[in-house]
């Protein structure tokens, strides 16, 4: 196939914008993709998009695909629109990438899953946390043995977009969780304004125990929306991995080694060029794609996530995530909630769906309709937050 023309679905303001960003910068500067067009409900965004990008847009995501015949999609629109988006490309030959979670559910990612190698097509999902630039560099010092055998893990995530920091410590702890324990509840809080609009006066908070066929345990926390930021640490034999900091030795004789990253200029542009810790001898990730110009960490996993995508659309090669294991990172976080509901260890993976999802999938159908109907989907409006939101308090 060679050059692949890659529509996208959605042009938000941020993460949209920044796909598109990613998406002109390959088309430019390469020959893996064409960005050939988009599609936007909202008429401004619509009209704004267009000119920056230079790409047509439409008003859905039938008339993209009538009128440009692409060979893939890009899905950045909210995440409850991945079953429409997925299932109305299948039925075209046409490969998919989706924003994440896979799915608000576990049985419907399984079907999408189905639904993609039914059709032959690709279903790639964009978790980009693991391919960040300090993520690449721990599991090279990892790998190194810098911090020896890892031994134990703790990963805090404060946004409720938990899947990314299931996806980042899932990436560094060798083995695929076994058991999973977990404790949850709701609080009142401060209140606050979501995303999605609505003023939240009550928030859930998670606390689990993941348990790796390695024999490490990670301890997950999840509280009510923090102050804390986000962070992952993973203690080895030999030293410590905390934050974007690398310790080696013991409490008290020890060498600390800071993540040090570093841009160059290019035409006026901001590149990212490498990032290292400083050890004897240094361990460095260059910057792979040095041609692109990636500006920073989160687009040069962009870059990784489409650059796999494109092997696997060749049949040279895997994806770079993949459907499956976004599907594990959801499973992660509503064994969390079944365990609280039967009080013990859970094995993963899990036997059955969980409460939650049947309360999930319900208010999918009472609001969309039946996932498997795509085509009946195309035309409904799918907004921020969706079932996951309202029925578990995630985003």
């Amino acid at each position: 196939m060679g050059r692949v023309r890659i529509g996208m679905v959605g042009a938000g303001t941020g993460r949209g914008q920044a796909w598109m960003q990613t998406l002109d910068k390959l088309t430019a500067r390469g020959d893996l993709f064409e960005f050939c067009g988009f599609c936007e409900v909202n008429d401004q965004k619509r009209l704004e998009s267009a000119e920056r990008w230079h790409v047509s847009g439409y008003p859905t995501l039938l008339a993209l695909l009538d009128e440009q015949q692409p060979d893939a999609i890009l899905n950045g629109a909210p995440p409850d629109s991945n079953p429409m988006v997925l299932g109305v490309c299948a039925e075209r030959g046409v490969h998919v990438i989706t924003e994440i979670p896979i799915a608000p559910t576990t049985t419907i990612a399984d079907w999408m899953i189905q639904t993609a190698e039914d059709a032959g097509i690709v279903l790639e999902v964009a978790e980009q946390v693991w391919l960040w630039a300090e993520e690449q560099l721990k599991r090279e010092i990892i790998e190194d043995g810098l911090i020896g055998r890892p031994q134990h893990a703790r990963l805090y995530y404060t946004n409720k977009a938990d899947y990314h920091g299931v996806n980042g410590i899932r990436m560094l702890i060798p083995g695929e969780v076994e058991r999973v324990l977990g404790v949850t509840d709701e609080v009142r809080v401060p209140a606050f304004e979501h995303f999605t609009g609505r003023t939240l006066v009550r928030d859930r908070w998670d606390l689990g125990v993941f348990e790796f066929e390695s024999g490490v345990h990670c301890i997950f926390e999840s509280p009510p929306r923090a102050r804390m930021s986000r962070r992952w640490d993973v203690e080895g034999s030999l030293g410590q991995l905390f934050g974007q900091c690398l310790f080696v030795g013991n409490q008290s004789d020890f060498l600390e080694f800071d993540f040090v990253t570093d841009f160059v200029e290019i035409d006026g542009e901001r590149v990212f060029d490498h990032i290292r810790v400083d050890t004897d001898p240094p361990v460095v990730l260059e910057n792979p794609y040095p041609d692109w110009r990636p500006d920073g960490s989160d687009e040069l996993a962009r870059m990784a996530l489409l650059k796999g995508f494109h092997r696997a659309i060749e049949g040279e090669g895997d994806t770079a995530y993949g459907a499956e294991n976004a599907r594990r990172d959801i499973e992660l976080l509503f064994a969390i909630r079944e365990s609280h509901e039967r009080g013990g260890w859970l094995e993963i993976p899990l036997d059955g769906t969980t409460s939650l999802e049947r309360e999930i999938e319900r208010a999918y159908q009472s609001k969309y309709g039946d996932w498997t109907e795509a085509e009946r989907l195309a035309s409904v409006s799918f907004p921020q937050g969706g079932v996951r939101f309202e029925k578990g308090l995630w985003d």
